[in-house]
Parts: structure tokens; C-alpha cells; sequence
């Protein structure tokens, strides 16, 4: 019989097979009819297996494809596809030839030919253009101070899509004519596809006050030039692009409690849009599993053996040096807080399977860990304030490595208690 910590990895695998976007995509281009002048351009970090899916379905009906994706996100060649990796989460050079490239695909396209965008989480930063009189400097500099800042998800986006050329809806516009057909696997929480990678191909609902109130909330240092670019509003109506949603955090959440509730444990979605610190989330999850495992629990505790599921995306606000993301700073925090406790486990995991600038996707913590941790001479709370939780969890084991998965709907955190 498995224990507590294997059968939590086989949540883990079932949950990333059941959300890669393969046969989402197949399933978007099958509803769809599709003339021989295809375009097709990816961005984010599933590109690759998006793109790769869909010339597999089009095949010469595409003229040409260009993907742009996370660095050693690339499975290979693909017929007709030009494939650049880029920067994430901050933009690079990479990032800008990249959407440059996207322009001058289409930007001698006609009402005769078809584009399909294909959009995954991470677009924001590997598909970027500055608008005029902004440099990719500065971009990389606000992002990096928002990102630093604790700023949330939609907050960020907000912001740079007043500083980008294809942001906003603005790469729609630089299409012309041609009609867009985009397909979408959602990292945004409740799906607002003006904000799935800052809406490149639809209408921008956030206004230039918005960012401006978001530079303010944080105390953002910029220069009076990017004051200027940020008001200069974004498209608010776009007629040449088509939105289709493959994939959410929602069925990420769904396929780990279908999981669990295969290996026996009674599964309970607590959300699907958890947005809160990264730290407070783990040790609010540690709560759940303590509460279950009291000795007398309440008659309204979850009852053993049971699978407590949220999903969404945490934020980490940032007061060390050291290494990690969000989810492995939620695991380390829930290390501390079941130390010692039996039968029970935690992780948290990124979908894409990269977690902040690390190899890992996320960790996975029992009441040992902590020990662990300690028995190589690292004290798990000192590590946990320097935001240093990637070297707390690999002194004690407690990394999930999947590598690149092809897919990003956000991230899952799992309670099991046997």
C-alpha cells in the first residue's frame, strides 16, 4: 500500500497529464473551419505544444508559424515554425525580436488569410514590444519593481500594457484585416481575457488611471517619459479576433481532487482563485491538516482520510536574497507548521513546472521535513525570511522537479491526510 507521500506524487502526474493542452487545442481547431493561408503565431510557456498540436491538425494549411516561448521550453523543430526563446518573468531582448517578428508576419495580411494566436501563461513577458519613446529597460525595470512589491497578477499586467506596442489589444490592430482566432490556456484567475498575457488580441478594459493608481499603491520609481507613455489609452474595441479558453486552473483543481479521490481520500475544492502571500496560504493549508489530525477533531473537521485542494496564484513579497517562488516559499511555510505530524503531507506546485527563477516546480513537505531541513544546518525559519526557500527544501529533500510540462493554469496546493 502506498504511502501518503507516493500517493501525493501520483496526484502530482495525473493532475499536469490531465491539464496539457494537446487535446484542448485539437479540440479549439476541430469547431473551425480553416482556409490555405494559416498563420500561426504562439506565445507563453505551453507555445511549443500548442503550436506543435496544431500543425499537426493543419498541417499545409499553414504558411507559416513563428513560437515564442520560455528558455528550454523548445522540444524541437516543427515544420514552417520559426521558434525563439525568450526571458520570464522579466522581458528580455529575446522577447522583443520575438513579438517584432509577429508584426512583420502580419502586418501585410489580408482579409484572404486567417491568424491563430495561440496564447499560454508567461505571454506578458516573452511577447513584448515598448511603445514609442519607451525602452525595454524601463519595462524590465517597472516589472522587476512590481514583481518585487508583492503586485498581483492582473495589477502587473495593468502596467505594462500601457507601456507595450502589442499589448492591450494593440497587436490585434497591427494585424489589419486578417481574422484572429485565439486559443487560450488561462494562468489568469476567473479568465479575463484582457489579461491572460496582458491581452494582446482583445479589447483592454483597465484604463491609463489604473496603472497610474497601481504606480502609486506600490510607490513605483519611473521617469516622467513613462508617465507620458502610460497615458496614451489602450484599444477598447477589437472586431477581427475570435477568444477560445482550453484550460484553467478550475480543471487543474478538478484532476487533483478526481485523483486523490482514486487513491481513496475524500477530495474538497476549497477555491480556485486563491491570490494571497505564498507563506500565508502554506501555513493556512498546515492549519487544515492540524485541524484534521487533532486527536478530537471538530465533528465539522475534515474526516481522514481526506484531500483539502486550492488552487490560483500566490504572490511572494520579497525582504532577503535568497532563491526560490511561491510555491516553494508555501511548502516551506507548511513545514514549519506541521512539524511532526503523521500520515499527512503537503505540496504546492507550479503547472508549468518552473517556480519563480529555480529547476523546481514547486515542494512537497511532510512532518519530517522540517527535521530534516534542520539536520543540515539550516534553520527553516530564518530561511523562510530571507525568502530562500528553494535551498531550505533541497537540503531536505523536498523539491518537486518535473521539468518543463508543455502546459501553465496556475498553480495547485494539496492537503493529504491519511
Amino acid at each position: 500500500m502506498a504511502n501518503v507521500r507516493e500517493d501525493a506524487m501520483t496526484v502530482i502526474q495525473e493532475s499536469i497529464k490531465a491539464v496539457l493542452p494537446d487535446v484542448a487545442v485539437r479540440r479549439a481547431l476541430d469547431d473551425k473551419e480553416f482556409n490555405t493561408n494559416v498563420y500561426v503565431i504562439a506565445i507563453g510557456k505551453a507555445a511549443w505544444n500548442m503550436a506543435k498540436a496544431t500543425s499537426d491538425a493543419l498541417g499545409n494549411k499553414i504558411v507559416k508559424g513563428l513560437i515564442i516561448t520560455k528558455y528550454d521550453h523548445s522540444k524541437g523543430d516543427i515544420e514552417k515554425f520559426e521558434i525563439i526563446e525568450a526571458g520570464h518573468p522579466i522581458p528580455d531582448e529575446n522577447s522583443a525580436m520575438g513579438a517584432q517578428k509577429a508584426l512583420d508576419m502580419v502586418k501585410t495580411l489580408s482579409d484572404k488569410d486567417q491568424v491563430i494566436f495561440l496564447i499560454s501563461g508567461g505571454g506578458s513577458a516573452l511577447f513584448e514590444k515598448p511603445l514609442e519613446g519607451v525602452s525595454l529597460e524601463d519595462i524590465m525595470d517597472v516589472t522587476d519593481q512590481l514583481l518585487g512589491c508583492g503586485a498581483d497578477i492582473v495589477e502587473i499586467n495593468t502596467v505594462r500594457k500601457h507601456l507595450s506596442a502589442v499589448k492591450g489589444g494593440r497587436f490585434a490592430l497591427a494585424c489589419g484585416d486578417a481574422k484572429i482566432y485565439s486559443i487560450i490556456l488561462s494562468d489568469v484567475l476567473g479568465d479575463h481575457l484582457d489579461s491572460i498575457a496582458s491581452g494582446p488580441a482583445y479589447p483592454d478594459c483597465t484604463t491609463s488611471d489604473q496603472a497610474m493608481d497601481i504606480i502609486e499603491k506600490y510607490g513605483l520609481q519611473i521617469e516622467d517619459h513613462l508617465q507620458k507613455a502610460i497615458m496614451i489609452e489602450t484599444p477598447k474595441e477589437i472586431n477581427n479576433c475570435e477568444s477560445y479558453v482550453t484550460g484553467s486552473v478550475t480543471a487543474l483543481c478538478k484532476a487533483a481532487a478526481e485523483s486523490a479521490k482514486r487513491l481513496g481520500y475524500k477530495p474538497l475544492i476549497l477555491s480556485s482563485s486563491l491570490d494571497c502571500e505564498a507563506k500565508d496560504a502554506g501555513r493556512f493549508m498546515a492549519s487544515i491538516i492540524k485541524e484534521a489530525k487533532r486527536e478530537k477533531p471538530s465533528e465539522y473537521a475534515p474526516k481522514l482520510p481526506c484531500a483539502i485542494i486550492a488552487g490560483g496564484e500566490t504572490v511572494v513579497r520579497i525582504m532577503g536574497k535568497g532563491k526560490g517562488g511561491r510555491n516553494q516559499e508555501a511548502a516551506l511555510a507548511a513545514a514549519i507548521e506541521i512539524e511532526s505530524i503523521t500520515d499527512s503531507v503537503f505540496f504546492s506546485l507550479g503547472s508549468d513546472g518552473t517556480d519563480g527563477p529555480t529547476d523546481a516546480a514547486g515542494g512537497i513537505v511532510d512532518g519530517k521535513s522540517a527535521e530534516r531541513i534542520r539536520m543540515t544546518g539550516i534553520m527553516p525559519e530564518v530561511y523562510l525570511d530571507m525568502n530562500d526557500s528553494y535551498t531550505a527544501l533541497k537540503a531536505g529533500g523536498d523539491l518537486i522537479i518535473t521539468g518543463a510540462t508543455g502546459t501553465n493554469v496556475n498553480d495547485v496546493m494539496v492537503a493529504l491526510c491519511k
